[in-house]
Order: structure tokens, then C-alpha cells, then sequence
């Protein structure tokens, strides 16, 4: 069967759930978990179930599609990421994000949790990323055109939405809560980065770095979804006295971080 097809066998599958007419699509990193949990729900799908989806094996990332109503929203929250380090490629992380476009959502908020490379950050700040870097050895786009679902060379000149932006700032001006902005740049994992990978990022321009975003951002934009994207940076590396950094030490970070980004995204639905 090939993706297209496959797509529509999603999306219809999905609609049989009682999921269509959705506003808005939001991908949850690590932390950020709770947020599924506000959702006035509707229906509830784990991803083993839906057609062309991959499973979720990281600790941390549940694996399950929730439907409902958020801030007088209908939103999809994907509970749990795919990641290329999974040993998925990238066109297998990012094929959810084609099952958005027939559902309706015309937004996506994507959330992570990455590194600081940018010695003005501190663990638990809330980046607002304005702009990538794909440093994956993959891209969801690569291969045949996805059956002309977008075009063949889409421009990633706009690959975040600058109106969803500045609602992004207003939100968190009026939580109270303080963002930075900044490149994220994507590397494949799962190992972390040694000091001279920290050190090659930041002169690359990279602000944050992690192993996730890049091939959902891509699609999304392929297919015309805007997208606003926020990392929380769990640790800030300083190449000359790095800190060993623990998937336990991130969780812990992002859960806490997690909260504040909430409010920020809550505030965000009321004005979308």
C-alpha cells in the first residue's frame, strides 16, 4: 500500500474514533505530559492501533493520541514523540503528522526538551525556536513525493510561523513567564553530544540542541501546517567543564519547566 493510500486509511480510521474538525495539532516532549491531562477528551487512541503509525519506546513518551477541548479549542495532542534514534527513519517519524492535514488542523505546537549550548541560558529556561538546523542524516521528504500531498521542493524559509510567534510572546508576557529565542539544531542520538559536538554546534549558530522536532517541522510544512515550536532546555553544556547530563536529570527538568510552558500554550489556544 503505498502513503498516500495510507494516509487516508488513518485519517478515516480516525474519524471512525470520533476525531475530525480538529483546530489544532500539539506534540508533546518530554515533561510536558499534563497538559494531555486538561484536555476535556473526546476519544483516546494508542498509536499501536492506527494505521502507518510507528510505536513510542522511550521512557517518558506514553504512546497515545488524545481528541478534545482545550481553552474552547478541539485539539490533537500527540502523547509521546517518535524519534530517528528509535531506529525509525525520518519519513516514519513525520507520517502522523500527514494524517493532520485531512483531519482539519491548520496549526501545530510542537514541543521538546534540549541542551543549551547558548551560555545565556539555564536549565529550566523556555526557549521559543525561530529557526532550525537539520544535522539528522535523514529527511522525511527524501524518496518519492508522497503521492504530490505537498510540493516537491517546499521552501523552509517560513519553517516557523511568525504570527504564531508573536502570540507565543504575548502569552508568556501575560503568565509572567520569561522566553528566550533560538535555533534548535537536530542530531540523530541517542548518545549525547561530547564537548567538541557542543562546542561545533554553537559556532554553527545552534542555541539548543536535541533529537527530535526537525522531520515533523519539515512536513508540516510541506503540507501547509504553521507551526510555532518551543524547547525546554533541561541542562546548558560548558564544553570546558561539561556536567554529565542523565535522561532521569531531563525528565526531572522538563517536568518542572512543564508547567510554565503549559500555561503558555493554554493562554495561546484562547487567541489562536
Amino acid at each position: 500500500m503505498n502513503e498516500p493510500e495510507l494516509v487516508k486509511d488513518a485519517a478515516l480510521f480516525l474519524r471512525n474514533k470520533g476525531i475530525d474538525e480538529v483546530d489544532i495539532g500539539i506534540i508533546l516532549g518530554s515533561g510536558l505530559g499534563p497538559l494531555a491531562e486538561s484536555v476535556k477528551e473526546i476519544a483516546r487512541v494508542p498509536y499501536a492501533e492506527i494505521p502507518g503509525f510507528p510505536v513510542s519506546t522511550v521512557e517518558g513518551h506514553e504512546g497515545v493520541l488524545i481528541f478534545g477541548e482545550l481553552e474552547g479549542k478541539r485539539v490533537l495532542v500527540f502523547k509521546g514523540r517518535f524519534h530517528y534514534y528509535e531506529g525509525y527513519s525520518a519519513r516514519e517519524v513525520a507520517f502522523p503528522i500527514l494524517v493532520l492535514k485531512p483531519l482539519g488542523v491548520r496549526y501545530l505546537i510542537v514541543t521538546n526538551a534540549a541542551g543549551g549550548v547558548n551560555r545565556m541560558m539555564k536549565p529550566g529556561d523556555i526557549m521559543l525556536i525561530r529557526d532550525h538546523i537539520n544535522l539528522l542524516p535523514d529527511n522525511p521528504l527524501r524518496g518519492q513525493n508522497w503521492g504530490g500531498l505537498g510540493p516537491r521542493f517546499p521552501s523552509m524559509h517560513d519553517a516557523y510561523s511568525k504570527k504564531l510567534a508573536i502570540l507565543a510572546k504575548d502569552a508568556a508576557l501575560s503568565q509572567g513567564v520569561f522566553i528566550r529565542e533560538g535555533v534548535y539544531v537536530a542530531l540523530q542520538g541517542p548518545s549525547l553530544e561530547t564537548p567538541a559536538e557542543y562546542s561545533f554546534v554553537r559556532l554553527i549558530g545552534g542555541d539548543a540542541v536535541g533529537m527530535s522536532t526537525v522531520p515533523e517541522v519539515i512536513v508540516a510544512r510541506y503540507i501547509g501546517i504553521e507551526v510555532v515550536a518551543f524547547s525546554i532546555i533541561t541542562n546548558v553544556a560548558n564544553p570546558y567543564d561539561p556536567k554529565p547530563t542523565s535522561h532521569d536529570e531531563v525528565l526531572k527538568v522538563s517536568g518542572e519547566a512543564g508547567e510554565k510552558l503549559i500555561g503558555i500554550i493554554r493562554e495561546m489556544l484562547r487567541h489562536i
